[in-house]
């Protein structure tokens, strides 16, 4: 293909986002993932400026082409780029959804901000 496809997909935390960022993903897309949870507020949550802050770092980016076909979160992002929440943090929701929520594990941020 050779052209750079990136999706930014807000929601994608669970339901119908999360099964649009999996798709746009296994179609080579460079994906972003954003998303909060109102109705579990695990304290892994990011703020708007955290997101902001990745969109940025992503889409100036140089090389933004290495990242093709992945789905990317603002924790990973962070690491790669430097960058952190308003409160010096680095909130990573997306892997503390998958590696605690989803594997039914008791509620715990430690590590994931």
């Amino acid at each position: 293909m050779g052209e750079n496809r990136i999706a930014l997909v807000a929601g994608a935390t669970r339901g119908a986002g999360r099964g649009i960022a999996v798709e746009l993903g296994a179609a080579a897309f460079t994906v972003y993932v954003t998303g909060r949870s109102t109705r579990e507020r695990s304290g892994s949550t990011e703020t708007p400026a955290y997101t902001g802050r990745a969109v940025v770092a992503l889409v100036t980016d140089p090389d933004v082409a290495r990242w093709n076909g992945r789905s990317l979160s603002s924790g990973q992002l962070a690491r790669e780029y430097g960058f952190t929440d308003v409160d010096g943090s680095r909130p990573d929701s997306w892997r503390y959804i998958v590696e605690v929520r989803e594997a039914g594990l008791p509620a715990d941020v430690t590590g994931y901000r």
